[in-house]
């Protein structure tokens, strides 16, 4: 996974090197002793931060839980990136990630750098008040790297509003008078969070796939069919078509991502298969996405596993191992699970002709090159996902100026500043044979460059 970023931009770097339009008052020995500053800047994080979190369980034991908050890059603001909390958590997995929000802010143009944390746990396996001392030790430990004007962390995998809360309290009472409501984003309405924020990942998710495939080919049909760009070609092929959806993954973003698509009026879905850590769902007839959200919402975030709670919520739908819907025979797959889904092993397997990356990094390298030489469209995580840390902002904006806009200007604004990068990235995208993760990371890069440049950091 860092392999595959890593050589990505320096893929980009290489691109901006020969481009003599980009950075023209570099030249000579000079543009290259640039070119070696941005790599060395870029391919290493500024900061790694790691602990062991002391805490009490409720039985009396004392267990010491591995902790990480990464600063990649503040090139462009605060550190923004949010907590894992996850078994699998690893330094080099956190390091990754927050490497993939510098890329990611650079690319919507929000004023944020790339940063990111983990905590070493299963939360399903820790009662309530237990995960409350967890988040408490995390703040404390670390308090000093953290706040409105450093580092804002937020939400990931596993965390949610109640742990954002809970930090926040322990922030604004380990920092009295100090400005605490842009010290963390995600956090509950009540709390000085933002409308709509819990849903602004898989709002966007779905957005950029709609955008794409309709108003973007729609608006373009004429000139992508005369075009030999392979990407082209197949997004002609579900232009005004029916279009089957699986969606690997139903927690926060899945399940809205689902929603979404369920209730989308602008295209001919049909979402047949859904899938969490226990189980996919199956019907070729489509799926009740309301009726498995409402039990997901009753039972700690899982599907049904059993053909009698099926029965008791009135939905019909075959249950297959969860690793199925990664193959199976539909048109679109949105990745909202958990990194290198798509893999060596199964890349040869997958039928969908476009992935959505709702998650991070769900694609390995070798995945992602061989679905791109099968002309399969790949909207990458930077690209996708981004709806989370643009509403963060927004998040951020209003604890600092205590004025707090509706649910209705929130969406409004997360989907113009998504439309407006779509509307920069997709025509480039069409118009050459770069798959689309090339073109966004060349974005990314170029004013990640420029800012560094100008700030006097490539000498």
């Amino acid at each position: 996974m860092e392999e595959q970023t890593r050589s990505i931009v320096q893929q980009s770097l290489n691109a901006l090197l020969s481009n003599e339009t980009f950075l023209p008052e570099l030249q000579g020995d000079m543009r290259k002793t640039a070119f070696t500053s941005l790599n060395a800047i870029l391919s290493t994080p500024n900061q790694i931060h790691k602990s062991f979190l002391r805490v009490p369980l409720k039985d009396g034991e004392v267990v010491r839980i591995p902790s990480y908050r990464v600063h990649h890059n503040n090139a462009l603001g605060p550190y923004k990136g949010g907590i894992r909390f996850h078994e699998s958590v690893n330094e080099e997995e956190v390091v990754n990630l927050a490497f993939l929000m510098t890329l990611k802010n650079a690319l919507h143009n929000v004023p944020f750098g790339g940063g990111k944390g983990g905590i070493v746990i299963d939360p399903k396996a820790f009662s309530e008040q237990e995960l409350q001392r967890i988040c408490i030790k995390y703040v404390r430990y670390f308090n000093n790297i953290i706040g409105p004007d450093k580092d804002i962390p937020a939400p990931d995998v596993g965390s949610g509003e109640r742990e954002m809360d809970w930090m926040m309290a322990e922030y604004k009472k380990i920092n009295p008078g100090s400005p605490y409501l842009g010290s963390l984003t995600g956090k509950s309405v009540v709390n000085g969070g933002s409308l709509g924020r819990r849903e602004a990942t898989g709002k966007g998710v779905y957005f950029t796939f709609r955008y794409l495939i309709h108003d973007y080919v729609t608006a373009n049909e004429k000139s992508l069919a005369v075009s030999t760009n392979p990407f082209a070609k197949t997004a002609l092929e579900f232009i005004n078509k029916p279009l089957t959806i699986a969606i690997q993954g139903f927690g926060n973003v899945g399940s809205v991502t689902a929603l979404e698509a369920y209730r989308c009026q602008s295209l001919q879905n049909k979402v047949v298969a859904v899938s969490d850590r226990n189980v996919t769902l199956y019907n070729s007839d489509g799926l009740d996405i309301p009726a498995l959200v409402d039990f997901t919402a009753k039972n700690r975030g899982d599907l049904p596993t059993t053909e009698e709670q099926l029965e008791a919520i009135t939905v019909s739908a075959v249950i297959q191992p969860r690793e199925d819907i990664l193959t199976m025979d539909v048109g679109v797959l949105f990745l909202a699970a958990l990194e290198n889904q798509l893999n060596d092993q199964n890349k040869e397997e997958v039928k969908a002709r476009i992935i959505v990356e709702g998650a991070n990094a769900p694609t390995t390298t070798e995945a992602d090159d061989y679905l791109s030489q099968k002309g399969v469209i790949i909207i990458p995580d930077i690209l996708a996902n981004a709806g989370g840390v643009i509403v963060s902002y927004l998040e951020w904006l209003q604890g600092r100026e205590t004025q707090f806009f509706t649910e209705e200007e929130v969406y409004k604004q997360l989907l113009v500043k998504m439309q407006t990068t779509m509307d920069l990235i997709l025509p480039q995208y069409f118009g050459d044979p770069f798959p689309l993760r090339q073109n966004c990371y060349i974005h990314s890069v170029t004013r990640l460059s420029t800012v560094l440049y100008k700030q006097g950091k490539l000498y």
